[in-house]
């Protein structure tokens, strides 16, 4: 008896074991997205539209006869509407990324995940993807049919117009993101002449493939599992956070009905919930909302759209699927000024605040202090001599001729090959110095000098740095 029981415990378990394992290398089943209209669809496709709008358009404007927004690396200038960004310019881009982080914090602590629903990248170029699919093969039902059919010469068709269509989209992609790094004017020469550089074609032919796997291939797949912020985005939200949320209260216990019977369905226990599943349906991750959130959720608010749509049909209220807080569909108030909101809000204005002062402050002129290591001074016809290397740095976009000079020593010498240097545009200019100073005239073991460097004609554009002048101890 006790083999019988434990034999039976023996392939219990095994059973377990292997429905375990099958769940965690189980099988992608195709999402179909059912389309859907409503405020927040048009929201979504408004997003869509002046996003790629913008995308594609860019690179085809110009400002003072350059490309309005081009990231030239071999150069290593950014330009960016009216401002080019040099390599000294790293401070700038660091504000930048850290406005990105905190913006992103905010609106995420604020609303939950708006960046994916309207304005990711993926969620972007799926909605196209998803906009061609149906042109193509038909509504939900038809691409469900046409995947299960067998091959015919409308499949083989439909198919081919499909992928042919999204491998357009995903070379067009590609080319105008290439052509925010390289000029658009000789990519498209190059391209349309098909003598495309090494570097461009594989970056061309990288991007298409890209594009064309993740949008058409693996969608929900890259905000399920390739993309981090699903998995740190639980931690950014609160009781108070504005989520797409499920009124169980309201809903539960579900059950169907017809629309045209109006019976009392309080009567028999039932919720505002027909269960019909459409909200299931235009889920681009397949997810059921009425199972409470979930980090697959990419909030893109189809659920409501379709919900209030089923709910006006059934002449019941809206807001059955909503954007809440869970506070309040606990019944209890909601806060959407909090502590969180708050600090965020200050930190996005102080570094917003410090970047536009950083972008004020900014001149087209630079100087860097080197002193030499390898001799700290040196005594010379009774003099102490401090050697320097000087780096001019010229951010403007036509050559430029330099002064130098120095002081904050006594009877300080300068000593240079040339005090007027030719620096061309966009250049760093190494410049050996030397400085000259009587021993009794030093303030210490190290003195502070200042070096200034303006433009030959216009001393109102000068920069002056500081730097430290050794000498014996005394």
């Amino acid at each position: 008896m006790q083999t019988n029981t434990s034999d039976s415990k023996a392939n219990k378990n095994k059973s377990v074991s292997k429905t375990t394992e099958q769940s965690l290398y189980e099988k992608r089943e195709k999402i179909y997205p059912r389309e859907v209209h409503g405020r927040f669809a048009i929201l979504r496709t408004l997003s869509v539209v002046i996003l790629l709008g913008l995308f594609f358009i860019f690179p085809w404007l110009e400002m003072d006869g350059r490309q309005l927004i081009l990231f030239d690396l071999p150069a290593r200038k950014f330009h960016v509407f009216w401002l080019t960004f040099w390599p000294q310019d790293f401070l700038l881009l660091a504000f930048l990324l850290m406005l990105g982080a905190f913006s992103l914090f905010f609106f995420t602590a604020l609303a939950g995940r708006l960046w994916c629903g309207y304005a990711c990248p993926q969620t972007v170029w799926t909605e196209v993807y998803l906009w061609i699919e149906r042109k193509v093969e038909g509504s939900r039902i038809k691409q469900m049919r046409l995947d299960k059919s067998a091959m015919s010469v409308d499949k083989l068709v439909r198919k081919s117009i499909k992928h042919i269509l999204w491998l357009i989209v995903a070379g067009a992609t590609a080319v105008t993101y290439v052509s925010y790094f390289s000029s658009q004017d000789l990519l498209s020469q190059d391209l349309f002449s098909f003598q495309l550089h090494g570097w461009e074609l594989f970056w061309v032919a990288f991007f298409t493939l890209a594009t064309y796997i993740n949008a058409g291939f693996m969608r929900e797949q890259v905000c399920k599992y390739m993309c981090p912020y699903a998995r740190f985005q639980s931690a950014m939200f609160d009781k108070n956070t504005l989520i797409i949320s499920y009124d169980e209260n309201r809903g539960e216990p579900r059950g169907s009905r017809r629309s045209d019977v109006h019976t009392d369905y309080k009567k028999e226990k039932l919720g505002d919930c027909i269960n019909c599943t459409m909200c299931v349906q235009v889920c681009p991750t397949g997810i059921d909302i009425r199972n409470g959130l979930q980090y697959e959720c990419i909030g893109c608010s189809a659920c409501i759209d379709v919900c209030d749509d089923v709910m006006e049909k059934m002449s019941y209220p809206k807001g059955l699927i909503r954007y809440t807080t869970q506070h309040a569909i606990d019944g209890q108030p909601s806060r959407i000024l909090r502590p969180r909101i708050i600090i965020y809000m200050v930190i996005l204005a102080l570094f917003t605040s410090l970047f536009i002062f950083q972008i004020s402050q900014r001149t087209s002129i630079g100087l860097d202090i080197i002193r030499d290591r390898n001799q700290l001074y040196r005594e010379t016809s009774g003099l102490i001599e401090n050697i320097y290397t000087l780096k001019l740095i010229n951010k403007a976009e036509q050559d430029r001729t330099f002064d130098i000079k120095a002081d904050g020593i006594e009877d300080l010498i300068l000593l240079v090959d040339k005090t007027t240097i030719l620096v061309e545009a966009g250049t760093v200019y190494d410049l050996p110095v030397r400085l000259r100073a009587k021993e009794e005239n030093l303030g210490g073991r190290s003195t502070e000098i200042r070096f200034t460097l303006s433009v030959a004609g216009d001393d109102d554009l000068s920069i002056t740095e500081v730097g430290k002048f050794l000498g014996p101890i005394q």
